[in-house]
């Protein structure tokens, strides 16, 4: 049986372990955490996802606190249509986050960012323009575009200098889509670098209706693959969701993949930027805790851990200091739902909100558990402490699991590190 050590990713003139860790938003994904992925030669993301927030948090900015004085006047008013993102704000933001991370880069491998068509931002073009193009002036190495059919994203870049030198990848859950994409971008002269085939079983939002557990990632990567080969396009495409052990990834690389695309196990990295007391909840989860639902404002199905924090809650939109899901019109199904809630339940100061969640404030605070599905096994992947809480990993222990495993075996840590840990 082959492992992943026994396949390359070739993209232009780099020769990668085809191994990518996926871009969680607000800083789960931290720099670190893609730092050591291009150490190890392979493929790390960061991401763009309230970038303004990330950079705060990293580099002690106050752009937070600085849109929430300037439109502070409008905190009471449902309508969020006046709130606006300083475009000069948000490059200088992504500029410190994309070109800290690229500086500090060491080894063969590569950096990418994941940049989300769903951050609307009310204004939609235009702050996506900013955050790529910033992007790629700071020297990311690739963009993955996620969150939308990006139909125009790539028209958004073709104009600057590095257009035909970065990276450029998309993540479709379907061949319908890939193909929409294809031929709305057939006019940049640019095809996308890399696929990223993402099935039902993924962290965070999926890309299907509420009927995703009637599809599953081996038949959509088939499907994609064999066309992709009839129609002789050369694009190596990347399968994500579900891919647990070093023998799943390997079977897609065998079967004509690229790389894979993994995330699940690097929650409970040290180098990842969820707080322990939340990882520890990952390792806590049992199947049952996993779930589907509908309370994203984006209007994807979002699969997470059911007894987190924001599923039920009562925060008030806080759209003037994020407002990062304002449509073009300045609304959000959130603003909705809260509304709503308190116009049912006249008189009461917290009042549940159970339509939708405020992911802006409760990404911000970790208090959003989204996951992959098979969070629940994470438990299985390290040692339970003589408290009861569980060792966390290193970034670099779980990527050459992937590399190197076979059998569907997953290698645990050394026992004597738990027991420094702990």
């Amino acid at each position: 049986m082959k492992c992943v050590d026994d396949f390359r990713l070739q993209l232009g003139k780099h020769e990668l372990v085809p191994i990518v860790i996926g871009g969680m938003g607000v800083d789960i994904s931290t720099a670190q955490l893609a730092l050591e992925a291009a150490r190890l030669g392979g493929v790390g993301h960061i991401s763009d996802a309230m970038v303004p927030t990330v950079t705060d948090r990293r580099f002690n900015t106050k752009f937070v606190k600085n849109k929430l004085a300037q439109y502070k006047f409008n905190v009471e008013n449902p309508d969020k249509s006046v709130v606006r993102f300083d475009l000069g704000m948000l490059e200088e933001a992504t500029r410190l986050h994309v070109g800290n991370t690229m500086q500090q880069k060491q080894g063969s491998g590569l950096v990418f960012i994941n940049c989300m068509e769903k951050l609307t931002m009310n204004a939609p073009k235009e702050t996506l323009r900013v955050r790529m193009r910033a992007a790629l002036d700071a020297g990311i190495d690739g963009i993955t575009l996620a969150a939308g059919l990006h139909l125009g994203s790539f028209a958004l870049i073709e104009d600057h200098p590095r257009f035909h030198d970065v990276k450029l990848g998309i993540i479709v859950s379907s061949l319908r889509a890939l193909q929409l994409f294809l031929k709305k971008n057939s006019r940049c002269g640019r095809m996308p670098d890399y696929v990223v085939v993402e099935g039902p079983l993924a962290g965070g939002h999926l890309g299907f209706g509420m009927d995703w557990a009637e599809y599953d990632l081996a038949s959509i990567f088939t499907e994609i693959r064999d066309w992709l080969r009839a129609e002789q396009l050369d694009i190596p495409l990347i399968p994500a969701g579900g891919i647990f052990t070093g023998s799943d990834a390997a079977g897609f690389l065998e079967a004509g993949a690229g790389a894979v695309q993994v995330a699940t196990r690097f929650t409970v990295a040290r180098e990842c930027g969820l707080p322990e007391k939340v990882q520890q909840e990952y390792f806590k989860s049992s199947e049952e805790d996993i779930e589907v639902n509908q309370l994203s404002p984006t209007g994807y199905p979002m699969r997470m851990i059911k007894h987190c924090p924001a599923i039920g809650d009562s925060i008030r939109p806080n759209c003037e200091a994020y407002g990062y899901l304002l449509d073009a019109k300045g609304g959000c199904s959130y603003i909705d739902a809260y509304h709503k809630a308190h116009a049912e339940n006249p008189g009461q100061r917290r009042v549940p909100v159970w339509e939708k969640t405020c992911l802006c404030t409760h990404m911000r605070n970790f208090d959003c558990w989204t996951c992959g599905h098979y969070a629940y096994r994470l438990k299985d992947t390290t040692h339970l402490r003589g408290d009861g809480s569980y060792q966390l990993l290193s970034a670099e222990h779980v990527f050459l699991d992937y590399q190197h495993s076979k059998d569907n075996k997953i290698a645990l840590p050394r026992r004597e590190e738990c027991l420094m840990a702990g």
